[in-house]
Order: structure tokens, then C-alpha cells, then sequence
């Protein structure tokens, strides 16, 4: 217990190790915060008013603000109080020159956390945030102090143990009264590591600029061949650097946290109508089911009946008799109406399951991400997630919905983003990642071969040739020189819970051995994928191409 009256320890901060992009350029570090602060237990009252006088003349603060603080830390007996938090480098350099005549005031600094592009890959990055109380009690065991720092989502949280670093600090010997008598010896925190990330800084830059003008949506752009996330945005999103504020504003907070917007919700791991962007997985559950071979030709009209609706082709008109790759081209309603009745509810859940669909992408920020619905005549024979069992058959209208990617439907843009690598790459699952692999020691991710005839992944890949040569897609081109063949598949949903529709596309370039997809999503957007969603893709296809 002696022992204990006369050996303090005063603790070091860790510095967290940085968050970089692909090629070097730091997208989270820490920087040291200065904040202005009194002790108020500690004033000399006969000093008080000349030193608050020189304060507030000499850093233009409100005399009775920095009264109203004094007063509230002795009536609550704090051992500080904030006068000025994150000072700049003037008021630093002014209080510093002046100090003489200040000495109730002292400077306190404070690692904080800082992201230099404010709300650049938010979702992806994630922020850090105090632990708390009853997270103190298991979390100590690990060398964490009370209100310590911890990573609460993306990779600041999925990598917490590798970035956090360890706190050091200097043991002193004391005299009874407190007062210092020497040190016992110094332990140097140690630094985090830094992570490197697969994101490439220019092409997440385009992918924030092209949603700004939306009400929200998601970006993703991926390496085909290996899953390596380039860039990934959703929209609305949120400065980091608000987490890293001692004193939060009640309105910042309520405008991040209760706020119908959703900031914090990364869209590009949320689940959504697909529309016409589905139509390649009905056109492959026709081809390797044998129902509708290869050479398939199906008369496709102004509307269809199932059930009790007639369900309408796009142009009102039909395009005639046609195979698959004009389908695709113009993008038919009623061709895909007609494959995905033929085959049935279940084919087309089998070819989905295969693609990657219903099931998580493996991606490292999967606590985020939502598996979406592919439905199956036995979810709807158990109630469809809402009824009774055996209460809610499977009926025809339910096929020619699902046929478009409509309603019982529900992908995310990364789920979507795996299905086109596949017929990018001819036919292998990548699992989309976002840390470089040799920086964290990752298992080396592995392609899966799926089990569909290439063949068939051959035919859906020059039906998305023709619909950029051609068809809905043809506007990628304008306006871009050199760019190398693009395919791509555009699509506009009905929002399932009634707002407005969506817009989507998605491609990847060049068409043959292609290094680069990207899925654009615009949600609540209507007017189509063709006119609101290519738009995004073609500017981040300039970026690239001309960086590459």
C-alpha cells in the first residue's frame, strides 16, 4: 500500500497505425489535438479576473463564457474543464507567446483520430469511438483504459487489433504529498500497424463526385479477376472526423444517428430490386436447365398474362421473334417472362445460389451487409418470411416478377458486382476484398469455379457486348475516346416498398480479359439505368482509362 501512495503511473496514448489507399496516400492517420483548459480546483483567486480578462482579449472569447466555465468545474469539482477545443495553429502560437500572463489557463494535447478526406469511403473506413463502461469490464484484460479508443465499424473495427498499438508510459515516485521525485523508468507506446487497402484514391474520388448529384445510391468498382475493391461509395454518407469531437452537437449527432436519411447505412451492402441487371441469371437458368437451348427464338409481344395481370413489355410493342443476345441487347421483358415461367421459381434460385446470391460476399466489413432474397417455392410454402405456412402458395404472377428481378427479389450492388466478375472472367467466384493481402497475412482468397457450362457464360458475355455495341447501353461511349470495349447490362426496378425507381448499371472492361467492373446504382432515381446510372459508370471508365 505504500507502494501505491508513491508510485504513479502516467499513462501514453498508442498512436493507432494508418489506414492507406492502394498506392500509398493516407486515408486515416492520428494528429495531435491541442485544447485550451483550466483547473479550476487549482485558480489562484486573486489572479482569476486579471488572467480571464487577458484570455478573452487575447483569443476574442467571451469573458462571461469563460466565467460560466470556470464556475460549473468548481461546483461539479472537475479537475478540468475545456475552455477551447482543437485550437489552430495562431491561437496555439498567440496563448504560447503570452503564457506568462495566463497562468490559470494550460494546454492539454490529445491524440485524436483524423481523416483527411472528411466522408471519402466512410462506410468503408469506418470511425473509432470511446469504449464503454460495461465494455471496460472484458476489454481491460487486453490493455484497454477507460475511455480509451476502439474501432466501431469498417475497417477501423474489422482490423481494431491490428491497427490499435499498445499504450506505454513513465512510472514516478511521489512524496506524500504528491509532489514528484524522480522517475522509475520510461515504456514507449507502441505504434499500430498501418493497413493497406485495395482502394485506389482517383477512382474512389470519381465514384463520391458521380452520386453527389443523387439523393443516394452506391458505387463499387472491382478487379474481376481477383475481387479487389477499387473503390466503394454509398450515399448519404458522413464526415469521420465528427467522431473524433470531445463535444458532439446534439443536431450533428440527431442528423447522423435518428435522421430518415440513413447516413451511416452503406447502400452498397444493402439489398435491392435488381430490374433488368438480373435478367443475365434467368438467361442462364433457360440455358443450363435445356428448356431453352442456345439457339432459342421466342416471340416476344406488347404483354403476357400471368394469373389475373398482363405483364407488358418495356417498349409496349414486343421486338419480334428473337434469341438471347438481342435479348439482352434490348433488354425484352417478355423474353424473359416466357424463359423464366418455362423454367420455374426453383431453377432460377438454384443458378442464383450458384452465382453468389443469397449468401454473404465475404467481403472483411460483412457486419454491414444484408444476404438479400432469392425466392423459392419452399420459402413461399413456409409463409415468404411474413404468413403461415402453407398460407401463401407460390403463384404465376410471383414467376414473371421474378423473371425481371422484381419483388420477390432483392440483391445487393457487391452481390451483383460477383455475378457480372463471373461472366467477366469467365466463369469463377471471386470473394470481393478491400485489405491487400500480403498486409494483414490473409488467407490467399480463392476463385471458385462455378459449376455452369462456359459455353453458356460465353453467350450471356457477347449479349452484354452487344447491349454497349447496340443496344440500352450504347451511350457509354459518347463523349470518351479510346476507351476499350466495354460490356455492360443496364436496369431500372420498381422499389418494392413503393418509392420511386431505380437505376442501375453495370459493366466491365475490355470485354475480353477484363480488368475492371463497376456496378452503379442510383437509388429512387426514375427515369432508367440507361440515362441516370451509365452516366456514373462512364465517368469513373475516363478516370481509369486514362490513369491506366
Amino acid at each position: 500500500m505504500s507502494d501505491e501512495n508513491r508510485i504513479r503511473l502516467i499513462a501514453s496514448q498508442p498512436i493507432r497505425g494508418r489506414i492507406l489507399d492502394k498506392n500509398g496516400y493516407v486515408l486515416a492517420d492520428s494528429r495531435v489535438k491541442y485544447s485550451l483548459i483550466i483547473k479550476p480546483q487549482s485558480v489562484i483567486k486573486s489572479n482569476w479576473e486579471k488572467h480571464k480578462s487577458s484570455l478573452s482579449n487575447l483569443l476574442n472569447i467571451d469573458s462571461n463564457e469563460i466565467q460560466k466555465i470556470y464556475s460549473d468545474g468548481l461546483k461539479n469539482q472537475k479537475l478540468s474543464a475545456t475552455i477551447l477545443d482543437d485550437l489552430n495553429v495562431d491561437q496555439l502560437i498567440k496563448f504560447k507567446e503570452n503564457q506568462d500572463n495566463l497562468i490559470s489557463f494550460e494546454i492539454a494535447s490529445k491524440l485524436i483520430r483524423n481523416y483527411p478526406y472528411k466522408s471519402l469511403a466512410a462506410h468503408v473506413i469506418g470511425y473509432t469511438q470511446p469504449i464503454t463502461e460495461s465494455e471496460y469490464k472484458f476489454l481491460s484484460k487486453k490493455g484497454y483504459k477507460l475511455n480509451d479508443l476502439i474501432g466501431r465499424t469498417g475497417i477501423e473495427y474489422v482490423y481494431e487489433d491490428f491497427i490499435r498499438g499498445e499504450w506505454g508510459g513513465e512510472m514516478v515516485e511521489v512524496n506524500s504529498l504528491g509532489k514528484f521525485q524522480r522517475s522509475l523508468g520510461i515504456r514507449p507506446p507502441v505504434q499500430g500497424n498501418d493497413i493497406q487497402l485495395t482502394i485506389d484514391l482517383n477512382l474512389q474520388l470519381v465514384a463520391e463526385e458521380v452520386l453527389k448529384d443523387k439523393k443516394a445510391g452506391a458505387v463499387i468498382v472491382m478487379d474481376p479477376r481477383d475481387g479487389a475493391i477499387r473503390a466503394m461509395t454509398s450515399k448519404p454518407t458522413f464526415d469521420l472526423n465528427f467522431f473524433s469531437k470531445d463535444f458532439k452537437p446534439e443536431k450533428e449527432y440527431n442528423k447522423l444517428f435518428n435522421s430518415p436519411e440513413k447516413p451511416l447505412f452503406n447502400r452498397a451492402l444493402n439489398a435491392y430490386d435488381p430490374g433488368s441487371v438480373w435478367k443475365i441469371v434467368t438467361a442462364l437458368a433457360g440455358l443450363e436447365s435445356g428448356k431453352f437451348p442456345r439457339e432459342t427464338m421466342l416471340d416476344t409481344k406488347a404483354c403476357i398474362t400471368y394469373g389475373s395481370q398482363c405483364f407488358r413489355e418495356h417498349n409496349d410493342l414486343g421486338f419480334g421473334l428473337i434469341g438471347y443476345e438481342d435479348a439482352l441487347r434490348v433488354s425484352s421483358n417478355t423474353f424473359f417472362y416466357q424463359v423464366g415461367y418455362g423454367v420455374g421459381v426453383d431453377e432460377i434460385h438454384k443458378i442464383a445460389r450458384k452465382l453468389g446470391f443469397n449468401s454473404l460476399s465475404g467481403i472483411e466489413i460483412s457486419e454491414q451487409e444484408n444476404i438479400g432474397l432469392v425466392a423459392s417455392s419452399e420459402w413461399a410454402k413456409e409463409g415468404r418470411g411474413w404468413g403461415q405456412p402453407g398460407r401463401t402458395p407460390w403463384v404465376p404472377e410471383d414467376i414473371a416478377s421474378m423473371s425481371i428481378g422484381q419483388f420477390v427479389v432483392q440483391v445487393t450492388p457487391i452481390q451483383i458486382a460477383r455475378a457480372y466478375a463471373a461472366i467477366a472472367n469467365g466463369g469463377y467466384l471471386v470473394t470481393p476484398y478491400l485489405v491487400k493481402k500480403d498486409d494483414v497475412n490473409l488467407s490467399d482468397k480463392k476463385l471458385t469455379k462455378i459449376d455452369i457450362d462456359s459455353n453458356n457464360i460465353q453467350l450471356i458475355k457477347s449479349g452484354l457486348r452487344k447491349v454497349v455495341e447496340s443496344g440500352t447501353g450504347v451511350s457509354i461511349n459518347y463523349g470518351v475516346s479510346n476507351l476499350p470495349p466495354v460490356s455492360g447490362k443496364t436496369g431500372t426496378a420498381e422499389d418494392g416498398e413503393g418509392g420511386l425507381d431505380h437505376a442501375w448499371f453495370v459493366c466491365f472492361t475490355p470485354s475480353e480479359k477484363s480488368e475492371l467492373l463497376v456496378v452503379a446504382f442510383a437509388q429512387n432515381t426514375p427515369g432508367g439505368g440507361s440515362v441516370h446510372a451509365l452516366p456514373m459508370a462512364r465517368e469513373i471508365l475516363k478516370v481509369w482509362n486514362e490513369k491506366e
